[in-house]
């Protein structure tokens, strides 16, 4: 069913009910009235016969049937009056009126003493024994005026219940028009954006509400759709480059060599310079998986618990593997007494990974060929800043250095593939932290990574 008309129907059925609702307690209300003024004029009658009953000097039955009848509105109207014996001492009924007939148990509650009131047929009767205790007084009535008004106030109700059915159901098909016209229009919108117009963003709302919250959202998401369709469009150009220079070094220097006959230090010479293509091929291809092994989520990466003092700790001895000549000075000052502080949660061997690629380009940068890493613990997150004193990062190639195969100028004359920071930037945003860099052209690069203390973490 299509969700505007499920829309107007719920609108329809709550109005209704609400209707239905207020109808009936409307009808209540006047139907215990009318019962309740009936029984008060009925039983006034009653008294008024017991009161001029009881004058006996006075006592004149044609003048009291000319009271009862002068004093009243109601039709069909009978008067009855018996004494403690049961014997009828006095009877009065209007024309073509039919005295109620009363049952043995209501006769016995009025004779306790008890005013008993009910209805038989079209008349309400009322069992009124006089205060004396000397005589019983049944009056009963056709209360036309009541019933009447009571058939009208019915008709009106059902009126006012089909109009309001009506008018809720009109109005919910129109308002729901209204309220799913921005839906209508983000659909239009989104209908229009395709992988060739990713540029093209959802309008906005006027209004703070839901539906721009939802704009904004899918806004948010078309945002990332692009990067990422940018990062595998300079990827794949970037990779396709990348991996033919050396296959194509390694077919010309095979296709040249296999021309003419050569000696056996010819042939050594060529198998040197195709192994070292290979190698190189093989360390692309290597650095390729890694960081497609990091391009999705954490949801199938192993997370755990982990130190970060102790994972910064490996790196003095694990860049003297790498170079004898590389430094690594750590500054872990002003730390928490308690240790859970220093916890994150994520993968080591990534976490170690992203850092080791930042803490040697500060060596291989380095003058000194010297990395500082300093440990500070803030009130929410873990901060590792990693500084050398190298040439520094020109402002305009800040953006695009952690974008795959990108390579800053001066640094074109060290081997490397520009995998290492884009490889970085995806580890340590899978850990949910940031990183940010503070460059000075001629002093050197400070690396900035924060991540979620392992209370704190988002899950």
């Amino acid at each position: 069913m299509h969700i505007r008309i499920k829309i107007t129907l719920l609108f329809t059925l709550t109005i209704s009910l609400l209707m239905a609702l207020i109808c009936s307690l409307t009808y209540y209300y006047f139907y215990t009235a009318r019962i309740e003024s009936i029984k008060t004029q009925l039983t006034n009658q009653a008294h008024t016969t017991s009161d001029l009953l009881q004058q006996q000097e006075t006592y004149d039955a044609l003048l009291i049937n000319k009271i009862e009848a002068g004093t009243s509105s109601l039709k069909n109207k009978t008067v009855q009056a018996y004494n403690n014996a049961g014997q009828e001492i006095y009877s009065y009924a209007d024309s073509s009126a039919v005295a109620p007939g009363v049952s043995p148990t209501l006769l016995q509650q009025a004779k306790a003493g008890n005013t008993v009131y009910f209805s038989t047929g079209i008349k309400d009767v009322i069992l009124y024994p006089d205060l004396a205790g000397s005589m019983l007084i049944i009056t009963a009535a056709y209360d036309e005026q009541g019933k009447k008004g009571l058939q009208y106030l019915s008709f009106f109700l059902w009126l006012s219940f089909a109009g309001s059915t009506i008018i809720a159901f009109a109005s919910g098909y129109f308002f729901s028009k209204l309220l799913l016209l921005p839906i209508r229009n983000i659909a239009d919108d989104v209908k229009k954006i395709s992988a060739l117009s990713l540029a093209q963003r959802i309008k906005p709302g006027r209004t703070k509400d839901e539906w721009n919250y939802l704009t904004e959202t899918l806004n948010d998401l078309l945002n990332r759709l692009q990067e990422s369709f940018d990062i595998q469009r300079r990827f794949i150009s970037v990779a396709s480059h990348e991996l033919s220079t050396p296959l194509t070094s390694i077919s010309s220097q095979l296709e040249v060599s296999l021309l003419r006959n050569r000696n056996v230090s010819e042939y050594q010479q060529v198998m040197q310079s195709v192994y070292q293509d290979v190698r190189q091929l093989s360390k692309l291809t290597q650095t390729l998986l890694e960081f497609a092994a990091v391009s999705g989520n954490a949801g199938g990466i192993e997370l755990s618990l982990i130190r970060v003092d102790e994972v910064l700790m490996r790196f003095p001895a694990e860049m003297a593997k790498l170079d004898k000549a590389y430094m690594v000075q750590l500054e872990f000052d002003q730390l928490p007494e308690d240790e859970t502080k220093l916890l994150v949660f994520g993968n080591a061997t990534l976490l170690f990974a992203a850092i080791k690629n930042i803490v040697s380009n500060a060596c291989k940068f380095s003058a000194n060929r010297m990395a500082k890493i300093k440990l500070s613990v803030l009130e929410k997150d873990i901060q590792i800043s990693v500084e050398d004193n190298g040439q520094g990062i020109p402002e305009h190639e800040m953006e695009n250095i952690f974008h795959p195969f990108y390579r800053v100028e001066e640094s074109s004359t060290v081997s490397g593939f520009g995998m290492g920071l884009p490889l970085v930037n995806r580890i340590v945003k899978l850990h949910n932290g940031v990183i940010n860099i503070n460059s000075v052209v001629g002093k050197g690069t400070t690396f900035f990574i924060t991540l979620p203390s392992a209370d704190k973490y988002p899950g």
